[in-house]
């Protein structure tokens, strides 16, 4: 039975946790303010806070209904970017893999000249 107890302190833990890491990253995000200055602030090491927004700037923040801060004014954020030129590298690759097979095909058929 304490077992129990202790998971929902636990689980109400990290909630809070994970809220003040939220809001900890959008100080940080919102008010242009020097990372070490909100780690202090705060009461946590800057190195800690500068991890949360790296993490945040290329993941987005965890709670998408929360408006950003700033419009991005149809800019693609940095982990946007590098995600698009890997799809399209991969998009690339398979275009190339499939005309490699359509000439496979052809150059299999008797009535297709391939040499």
């Amino acid at each position: 039975m304490t077992v129990g107890i202790v998971g929902v302190m636990a689980s109400k833990k990290r909630l809070s946790d994970a809220e003040f890491r939220e809001g900890a990253v959008r100080i940080v995000t919102e008010t242009g303010k020097p990372i070490p200055e909100v780690a202090a602030d705060l009461g946590i090491h800057s190195g800690t806070l500068q991890s949360w927004v790296s993490w945040a700037r290329r993941n987005g923040s965890p709670s998408s209904d929360r408006p950003s801060a700033k419009p991005s004014g149809g800019r693609l954020r940095e982990s946007e970017r590098a995600d698009l030129a890997r799809l399209r590298a991969g998009a690339r690759e398979k275009d190339k893999r499939i005309r490699e097979l359509e000439m496979g095909v052809m150059c299999a058929s008797d009535s297709w000249p391939c040499g």
